[in-house]
């Protein structure tokens, strides 16, 4: 074991709309992960358990942020878990904005009141090689059953639009989607219902993960095909399965803004790190 860690690994266990993550604060260290730890942290019996895994380090903004679902591969953005860090680096710090670099590049952060935190996930990537596709479609409508719409976040997306979204049987519907072949990359699978033109009722199959209580990747990317399609506007309410995102499609990218909640602190010990350090 890395003696670095040889008294265990403090971790905070966060969520948004209960959207769940571990997250490992590394700044000031070498940062470090493994698929085969993230994986085991991530189980829900034998470790902590978690849709995401983030790990914190220093980086050219405020800090940078590295993303694990939660079997092993890395995502390159997670909505839920960046607004959940920027929470807890603006209470820290005291500052009302923040820069968080991630590979889906440099993200701005806004402390918007009442426990409320905005983060702008970026311009949504349109062009089927940038979600990326496995060969050029219309991203509006794909030649899928059901004619779904495909937006990258940094993430790829395919958002369904139904008439009832209970009446989905997402265990069933998500995996047969996500291991689409017109995505190399796999997909988040998203199904949602258009309840006003600035209301969407949504629910998610995460790529990795499963079904998941919210996904911030996935309202913003609902947003976007929403609007694309003509069935909203631009500024719209998503009501997930675990509560309320505010989405706003800007001419500077999206911006997401939602509660977060910090749950608990705790140590991996160093017997449960043994041997992946």
């Amino acid at each position: 074991m890395n003696s670095e860690f040889s008294n265990g690994l403090p971790f905070m266990k966060m969520h948004g709309l209960g959207n769940d993550f571990v997250v490992v604060d590394l700044r000031g260290r070498a940062p470090f992960m493994t698929a085969d730890l993230a994986k085991r942290i991530g189980h829900r019996h034998f470790g902590v358990g978690f849709d995401q895994l983030a790990m914190i380090s220093d980086g050219t903004g405020d800090a940078h942020l590295t993303f694990y679902n939660a079997d092993g591969s890395q995502a390159a953005a997670c909505g839920n878990a960046t607004r959940c860090i920027a929470r807890f680096l603006m209470d820290e710090t005291g500052k009302q904005t923040l820069e968080l670099t991630t590979e889906r590049g440099a993200l701005a952060a806004r402390d918007m009141g009442n426990g409320m935190t905005a983060v702008n996930m970026g311009h949504p990537l349109l062009d089927w090689q940038d979600i990326p596709l496995a060969r050029e479609l219309d991203t509006i409508e794909l030649p899928i059953d059901g004619a779904p719409t495909a937006t990258g976040m940094g993430n790829p997306h395919c958002t369904f639009f139904v008439d009832d979204v209970q009446a989905v049987d997402l265990a069933q519907f998500g995996p047969k989607f996500e291991h689409h072949p017109l995505f190399p990359e796999r997909t988040n699978v998203q199904v949602a219902q258009i309840i006003a033109p600035d209301h969407i009722r949504m629910r998610v199959w995460e790529r990795g993960v499963g079904v998941t209580w919210a996904s911030g990747s996935s309202s913003c990317a609902t947003a976007v095909a929403a609007a694309r399609r003509g069935l909203t506007g631009r500024a719209v309410r998503i009501d997930l399965d675990g509560g309320t995102l505010h989405i706003d499609w800007r001419e500077d990218g999206v911006w997401m803004t939602g509660p977060s909640a910090h749950v608990f602190s705790a140590t991996l010990t160093p017997e449960f790190l043994k041997g992946t350090l």
